[in-house]
């Protein structure tokens, strides 16, 4: 098989699809005539996956649907941290800072209350591992860092009063259902699953 540099698709060579079905390419250089198509992106993993039992299955086609469900609003919610963060670094003084952030409390609050509260348990406990793998420190320190370590560890309790806790940390190489979720939400994003 051949594979194509970017140097020389920049050479000036007459290209034309194969057909509008295909991805490949044909290259025409003077008498010699180049096929080429385009790879799809390819995840190695170093673990082979063993068959899976009908329990284990159900759980993983669980956890397919719960990442699908949860991780639009991680991604959405890291999103807003960067932009709030990046607006109250623009801020001149910590009063105008405070009230800032009281107001982005509300509005979150407001907006998304009503759908966390959809949520089942298992999707609530995934989103917090969602949002500690999208900012890459757990759901309490950013709690901590914007609103204070009292809502911090009052927002901890009330997450442990369901069997959560805003400290856990996403780690994918030493936890196993980690490596999982990871697995998952790459299957997502390359759109496989």
């Amino acid at each position: 098989m051949f594979l194509q540099t970017n140097q020389l698709l920049a050479q000036g060579h007459f290209e034309r699809p194969i057909s509008r079905d295909s991805i490949m390419m044909m290259i025409v250089e003077g008498s010699d005539t180049l096929f080429m198509t385009a790879l799809p992106n390819l995840i190695v993993t170093e673990h082979k996956y063993k068959p899976l039992t009908p329990a284990e299955r159900n759980e993983l086609w669980r956890r397919i649907r719960d990442v699908r469900k949860t991780l639009p609003y991680a991604k959405d919610i890291a999103s807003q941290l960067i932009e709030t963060y990046e607006y109250m670094e623009t801020l001149p003084t910590e009063k105008v800072r405070q009230k800032h952030l009281k107001r982005v409390e509300d509005d979150l609050m407001k907006r998304y209350k009503p759908k966390m509260k959809q949520l089942t348990l298992r999707q609530g406990k995934l989103l917090i591992k969602l949002v500690s793998r999208q900012c890459n420190q757990s759901s309490y320190n950013i709690v901590r860092s914007f609103f204070g370590g009292w809502k911090a560890m009052w927002w901890n309790v009330f997450a442990g009063f369901f069997g959560a806790s805003l400290k856990t940390e996403y780690d994918p190489v030493h936890n196993a259902d980690d490596a999982v979720t990871e697995r998952i939400v790459q299957l997502i994003e390359l759109g496989r699953l």
